[in-house]
């Protein structure tokens, strides 16, 4: 099985910022837990700041991988582009957010990659990625 991992933009700070918000510990180390915790998966990750960047790693695995696991962050909420990319494609996405986008700024109630992905977590930590391979998994 093969599941890719997908952060949007200032995900490559976690650890180090907002911490009260998204916690103390860095994607990296996250990322290894994971790899341990499934090693009859094979995981990619990718991250960047960068929306068309984006766009093509779902473009690249959104036909071959058996899951993919996204936070677009900020992008979550004004790309469009993004939206229609996951709508694109065949494997499945799930869509997670660290934090309770619900109980923050207005803006972030919004969601243009919801409608197409086959699931959301919100508000649940890291472990919403976790939360999330699991159900690629069924």
């Amino acid at each position: 099985m093969k599941i890719a991992i997908i952060n949007g933009p200032n995900l490559n700070l976690l650890g180090k910022r907002e911490t009260a918000i998204y916690g103390n510990e860095s994607f990296d180390i996250f990322f290894e837990t994971i790899q341990m915790k499934y090693p009859n998966i094979e995981f990619s990750y990718f991250q960047s700041n960068v929306e068309g960047e984006l766009i093509n790693e779902l473009h690249r695995v959104g036909f071959s991988y058996d899951g993919i696991v996204f936070n677009p962050g900020g992008y979550t909420h004004t790309s469009v582009a993004i939206g229609d990319a996951v709508a694109a494609i065949s494997t499945k996405v799930i869509e997670v957010h660290i934090s309770n986008i619900y109980s923050r700024e207005e803006f972030r109630k919004t969601s243009y990659i919801s409608a197409n992905a086959s699931g959301v977590i919100i508000g649940m930590g890291l472990q919403g990625y976790d939360l999330a391979v699991q159900h690629v998994m069924k």
